[in-house]
């Protein structure tokens, strides 16, 4: 057992107990000093990292304190008003500010001007705080360090969720007691956790609201994303009348009482108006769990009840296990039951320790096995960077630490290029604040300046040539042609060069024919908000053109090509001849990637060495179609023969026999030009209904779900992105500003046939030589 020094870990001018210590001194080095295994043969394989690094006591006890956590959720559930109450409630802010206060601060979390004035987020911002949580068996306080992102809801902004749940090691997931599962928390949201296999606590917030119902809730949470879920809390009173809850696990009715909350009363005596519901709720909790883990499911079959101590360590397993979701209830905005999910934080979700992540290593074969990583202060470093932004000291890099120790001062390597960087300046974010750190270990989040990379690149201490799986990124749906007002400045490139950097979705390209400028992202709303930021943080005012949507071809039958590219100019002349075949393809569920080149060319025919400069003609040719000019997707080329001459064969002729094959080939496989299809939730009073199918329909939208709630309903449809422009403006008086919708990309689908007629013509007005006839 090592010595415990309180001093290792001691953050600046605050003196903290042991398992919250933040900072790393040099005593922390000698304290987890591991020496490597030696293998005890020369014939036994290597050593696996876990074997040579093992977790110290020292590393096992603060990472067992330690959460990293994000809060996700559709638009305007709450997630920015339950971050300020846990901020408030942890003592890391002194007052509460509202999303849309009156007193024009705005929510510690929503540090940009710009999400301020809106009333959303637009950036995920990440804090810090510690919290001292009740344990659900003993009741004993225990101290817990918890780093929080606070992420967008409107899905336009999805990037930044993406990349916050790929460092995170669990999830608050909200919903709204009266929406209950959106579209957006159904589809995004939940796909997203599922994708990085992060557990999650749901915590249905506006429990004060009319019209709330948890139980509602629980059974889309069930029924739509798929996952077992149960209550661990009932409420005490409804609506406006909303007191408390009672915790069903300790079996306790907790109050919140004092300003804004503060103080946490806890009682024996369960309210008999909620007695009868609460037993009932907590049999169900039982049964939920009984279908998930082993133990409680053994217990229920000898007729006994699990005892409080067994039900908290069940609901603890199945949830890290991604096999269930304990289901929390409170109101944010009326400060109750705010602390209690802060306590199941720290009960119930995993921390860095118990996450499996896995690295690659560079220097082995792509088909090697993947490394595991150990969260070891003295294991070798490794980095990831997952976001960027501009600060005042140039380049802010959000970093997550997996392994080893990151200290001011130190040099790290970038896993991609190789470089050695200095780290100059290491810090620790809360929201746009900055406090400055000396060292950080493993499972921490922090953030250094001074490092040119980009969103998704790993680094290391240079002793390893591991590298991390980057992040899932969408593809742009819409794109806009802009131009600054008056005289372009070197601000206008510049500002655009920061945000294609710091926003993987934003991407930005030279139109080859108008010579435009072209800006493409996630939504009206993405482009809108760099526009406006481009003329408040650059000075560049700019004009837009019409939304352009982003159409693409596809191939609909497989064709054949045999095609020999011959060219003869005095001295050597070109010469590459290909054989093989185009075919559709779907996309592939893991990677997302819907076009391959596959060489399957046997007997020399076609030398190694030229079949890349075949892959890479095969990839030029799609990103032109000769339809309607947009980029091809959903084809594999199949090389399959070929012919070369000795001297005349070349890198060039090869490439340019690999695009003239295919175009060839393409006009034989039927191509059809692709539209996005995006998934619209709409939500308006009743008595808007028809007026609201009405203007779906009229928009060619197909209506798939409907919900008739009290006063309002949700109405759920497909719809070509292309007829959703102006549609804000409908709906607003189609239901006297009532109404209110959100939409989401769902996948590209075939344009109807006149539809493909008129994109054709357009396109083949456009070209050069059809504008000189």
């Amino acid at each position: 057992m090592l010595p415990l020094h309180p001093v290792c870990f001691a953050r600046k001018s605050v003196s903290l107990p042991f398992f919250v210590f933040r900072r790393y001194a040099s005593a922390l080095a000698a304290a987890t000093n591991v020496k490597p295994l030696l293998p005890s043969t020369e014939d036994s394989p290597p050593p696996s990292l876990a074997q040579r690094f093992q977790l110290t006591e020292v590393d096992r006890h603060r990472l067992k304190y330690q959460r990293n956590i994000g809060v996700s959720a559709h638009i305007d559930s709450g997630k920015t008003t339950l971050t300020e109450r846990i901020l408030y409630y942890t003592g890391r802010i002194r007052d509460i500010h509202e999303v849309r206060g009156k007193d024009n601060v705005g929510a510690k979390m929503d540090s940009m001007e710009l999400e301020r004035e809106k009333g959303i987020t637009i950036q995920s911002a990440a804090t810090f705080c510690d919290w001292d949580a009740k344990s659900p068996t003993t009741g004993e306080q225990e101290k817990y360090a918890i780093n929080i992102i606070d992420t967008p809801g409107h899905v336009d902004f999805t990037i930044e969720v993406e990349r916050a749940l790929r460092v995170l090691d669990g999830a608050i997931l909200v919903l709204c007691a009266v929406s209950g599962v959106q579209v957006q928390s159904n589809d995004t949201v939940d796909r997203q956790m599922r994708r990085y296999s992060i557990p999650r606590l749901s915590f249905i917030n506006k429990m004060d609201r009319p019209g709330a119902n948890p139980w509602r809730v629980i059974n889309q949470i069930r029924a739509k994303l798929r996952i077992p879920a149960a209550a661990v809390q009932v409420p005490i009173g409804v609506e406006d009348q909303l007191e408390g809850v009672v915790d069903l696990v300790r079996w306790k009715a907790i109050y919140n009482k004092g300003t804004k909350g503060v103080q946490v009363v806890e009682s024996d005596e369960i309210p008999t108006s909620v007695l009868e519901l609460a037993s009932q709720k907590r049999a169900d909790l039982i049964e939920q769990l009984a279908e998930v883990d082993d133990e409680i499911a053994e217990i229920v079959l000898n007729d006994a009840l699990p005892s409080n101590a067994q039900l908290a360590a069940a609901i603890r397993r199945a949830t890290v296990s991604l096999k269930f979701s304990p289901v929390f209830l409170g109101s944010a905005v009326k400060n109750t039951a705010v602390q209690p999910l802060l306590d199941g934080v720290c009960a119930y979700l995993s921390n860095p320790a118990e996450r499996e992540v896995i690295a690659h290593d560079t220097a082995q074969p792509a088909s090697a096995p993947p490394v595991q990583l150990v969260p070891a202060a003295a294991a070798p470093l490794v980095a990831l960077a997952f976001k960027l932004e501009e600060g005042r000291f140039g380049q802010l890099t959000y970093m997550r630490v997996y392994q080893g120790s990151l200290k001011k001062g130190q040099f790290i390597y970038h896993g991609r290029s190789g470089k050695r960087i200095k780290v100059p300046k290491l810090v620790r974010m809360h929201s746009n604040e900055m406090e400055d750190i000396d060292e950080i270990g493993p499972g921490e989040i922090c953030a250094i300046f001074g490092v040119e990379c980009a969103s998704g690149d790993t680094f290391t201490d240079g002793t390893t040539t591991y590298s991390m799986t980057s992040m899932f990124v969408p593809e742009p749906v819409i794109s806009l042609a802009i131009k600054p007002t008056g005289t372009e400045t070197p601000n206008f490139s510049r500002a655009l060069n920061r945000f294609q950097k710091e926003d993987p979705t934003f991407r930005v390209h030279v139109d080859r024919e108008s010579k435009e400028t072209i800006i493409s992202g996630m939504g009206e709303l993405h482009l809108e908000i760099y526009v406006e930021r481009m003329k408040r943080e650059y000075g560049v005012a700019c004009t837009t053109g019409r939304p352009q949507v982003a159409f693409r071809e596809t191939v609909t039958e497989r064709a054949e090509f045999s095609y020999t590219h011959k060219k003869q100019t005095g001295g050597a002349g070109q010469y590459a001849r290909v054989i093989g075949h185009i075919e559709p393809m779907e996309t592939d569920a893991e990677s997302g990637k819907d076009v391959a080149f596959e060489s399957v060319v046997m007997g020399g025919n076609v030398p190694t060495n030229y079949i890349p400069a075949v892959e890479k003609g095969f990839y030029e040719a799609l990103e032109k179609g000769t339809l309607s000019g947009n980029r091809i997707s959903g084809v594999r080329m199949v090389l399959r023969d070929g012919a070369f001459h000795a001297v005349d064969s070349s890198e060039l002729a090869f490439r340019l026999a690999s695009i003239g094959a295919f175009r060839e080939a393409y006009l034989k496989t039927k191509p059809v030009i692709l539209e996005p299809i995006m998934t619209v939730e709409v939500v308006a009073p009743v008595e808007f209904q028809s007026a609201v199918i009405g203007g779906l329909n009229a928009r060619r939208g197909t209506i798939i779900d409907s919900e008739v709630r009290e006063d309002e309903f949700t109405a759920v449809a497909e719809v070509a992105l292309n007829d959703m422009f102006g549609y804000s403006s409908q709906l607003r008086g189609a239901t006297q500003g009532k109404g209110e919708f959100s939409m989401e990309y769902k996948n590209h689908m075939p344009v109807l046939p006149n539809v493909q007629v008129e994109l054709q013509e357009a396109y083949r007005k456009s070209l050069p030589h059809s504008n000189k006839k």
